[in-house]
């Protein structure tokens, strides 16, 4: 769960910039509206003091949870040294790879891993993708998303060991904390102990909040989910076609469950409502969270993820041989006569060839720049029901510190608002003990995309005020806004609706030497983080397992290309 959108955006052209938008974020649509004087971000860390100092406020994280010895952890781990395990090519393949997010950057990664020469281009001038983020001129940094980092993200957590930076994760405590509506500035808790094992310590989370559901509730919603627990896997795909107000009905579970717990889960899971999401992606999620003793465990990223995250997986590609350049953006996919990849036309007029080919930008962009030759081929026409749904980020620098938080990601419950979290605690970068710095996802986001950041931030101030009635209201007499950033993404994740799971494309193409990767690609994990990872390890092994075909191809084309050139 990275927290993820849906939907199309509001009539917006196609355009290059439309196409920059598109791609996570672009620059055109970040609002950068209201502007006071504003506080210069904290270089140093504030500590504890020593003896006869102030007693200062500081972050406070849990201990890395042991993970390692985890079924889906181990699996993982096998697939990556796969990579570095497999035997030398005897000539690397040139595998250009368009897309900078993380399904790129995994791609391109593990194939530099195998001993391949990857070759990623961004469109952008940032990495990242759906991570991407940026420092304004006081230094201060703002996302195209809240990113958090779960337990139960195998690829995603072998990732920061095999980087050697798993001490970049901040582990907060084993909870989940949500408002509560009806009671403005209280929040209900989910606290899972850490003595018992999955799925005991859910249960227990479960049982011991008294605040959300009742007993004849939670007594109907656990017969309700038997057949999940008792189906396994086969029951979950299974239920692809329905969503998760159908599922609800069907299985006769009280409808303020879905009020009190599932609103809120959905949009936090694809930013839109049960009445849209495919039942599929909740009982996923719940599989992996009561399965594992530390799934639904959270950790922030210590830092702005393009420099914490992304480029720590730049060096190591570098480090192989590999290649990464950003503003590199693809205005068309150039075919041979054989319906095969030429080569990426690129917008500045140059061209670039490889042995192999890999889309990883999002499917919206892929769609865009399908040849035509290729849209009446099922494995691409299946696409046009994968959608990227739009959202919203929302920064908001307040002039004090807030009182009615916590150190945690908090699930608003609100109309307007997914989830949120005060940077200024949860973040290492981001910390200040004088000021609050609020993150919060705007979601369902459809009839808001196309408002003015103005607009967003009022209905942004409405919802805070419930939230911090004695803090903050809307006319801003309480606390007042030092100065904020809007992030506006018109296509993120793909909207995860029922029946959508058959028109997800494996990562293997039928196009020889053409291979996506992203999210949206086949792999169990939906629409997120640890998604697109592991989406990029399927993409690599695809090109690995067919080294000898694609050798082949690119010696043949070398083969005609001499043979031309001597004939000339």
């Amino acid at each position: 769960m990275v927290v993820f959108g849906n939907v199309s955006a509001a009539n917006l052209p196609y355009q290059n910039g439309f196409l920059e938008a598109l791609s996570s974020g672009g620059c055109e649509l970040m609002g950068h509206s209201f502007r006071v004087p504003t506080f210069q971000t904290l270089k140093t860390r504030t500590r504890r003091r020593s003896a006869g100092g102030p007693l200062q406020v500081v972050c406070v994280d849990i201990p890395r949870p042991e993970l390692e010895n985890t079924v889906n952890f181990l699996e993982a781990a096998s697939l990556s040294a796969s990579f570095r395990s497999a035997p030398r090519p005897a000539k690397p393949l040139k595998v250009v790879i368009a897309g900078a997010g993380l399904a790129g950057l995994s791609t391109a990664k593990y194939l530099a891993d195998a001993g391949h020469k990857p070759l990623l281009l961004e469109a952008r001038d940032v990495l990242g993708g759906k991570i991407a983020a940026w420092k304004d001129e006081d230094g201060d940094w703002y996302e195209t998303g809240l990113h958090i980092f779960f337990g139960a993200y195998p690829n995603v957590q072998n990732l920061f060991g095999e980087l050697g930076i798993n001490d970049r994760l901040q582990w907060k405590e084993h909870s989940m904390i949500f408002a509560m509506p009806s009671k403005p500035g209280e929040f209900s808790r989910f606290d899972f102990p850490d003595v018992l094992p999955a799925p005991l310590n859910g249960i227990w989370a479960i049982l011991r909040n008294n605040e959300m559901l009742t007993w004849p509730e939670k007594i109907k919603f656990a017969i309700g989910l038997l057949p999940a627990m008792v189906g396994g896997q086969a029951y979950v795909e299974a239920q692809d076609g329905l969503s998760v107000k159908e599922w609800m009905e069907k299985q006769a579970i009280p409808e303020r469950v879905t009020d009190e717990v599932f609103i809120a889960m959905s949009k936090a899971l694809n930013f839109i409502n049960p009445d849209e999401l495919s039942m599929q992606c909740i009982l996923i999620a719940l599989n992996r969270f009561l399965q594992e003793k530390h799934g639904s465990k959270m950790a922030f990223l210590d830092g702005n993820p393009p420099e914490r995250l992304c480029m720590p997986i730049v060096d190591h590609i570098r480090s192989l041989g590999g290649e990464v350049q950003l503003n590199s953006r693809i205005k068309k996919i150039e075919l041979n006569n054989d319906g095969t990849v030429k080569s990426f036309l690129l917008t500045n007029g140059s061209t670039v060839e490889g042995d192999a080919y890999v889309f990883a930008a999002p499917v919206d962009i892929l769609k865009l720049l399908l040849p035509d030759p290729w849209k009446e081929i099922p494995y691409f026409k299946k696409l046009d029901k994968l959608v990227g749904v739009p959202v919203i980020n929302v920064h908001i620098w307040f002039d004090r510190k807030l009182k009615n938080t916590y150190d945690h990601l908090l699930f608003s419950r609100s109309n307007l608002l997914s989830v949120y979290a005060d940077m200024s605690l949860t973040c290492k970068e981001y910390y200040d003990p004088n000021r609050s710095m609020l993150e919060l996802v705007f979601a369902p986001a459809e009839e808001w995309i196309s408002r003015t950041d103005s607009d967003i931030i009022d209905a942004t101030m409405k919802e805070l005020e419930k939230l911090f009635p004695d803090e903050i209201s809307a006319d801003q007499s309480k606390a007042k806004i030092l100065k904020y950033h809007v992030v506006k993404t018109p296509r993120s994740v793909y909207k995860t609706i029922p029946n959508c799971e058959p028109c997800r494309p494996l990562q293997r193409s039928p196009i020889q030497g053409f291979y996506l990767a992203g999210d949206y690609t086949k792999q169990k994990y939906l629409a997120s983080m640890e998604g697109a990872v592991l989406s990029g390890k399927f993409c690599s092994q695809s090109i690995v397992q067919d080294y000898e075909l694609l050798a082949a191809s690119g010696s043949r084309k070398l083969s005609e290309a001499t043979v031309s050139s001597s004939s000339s």
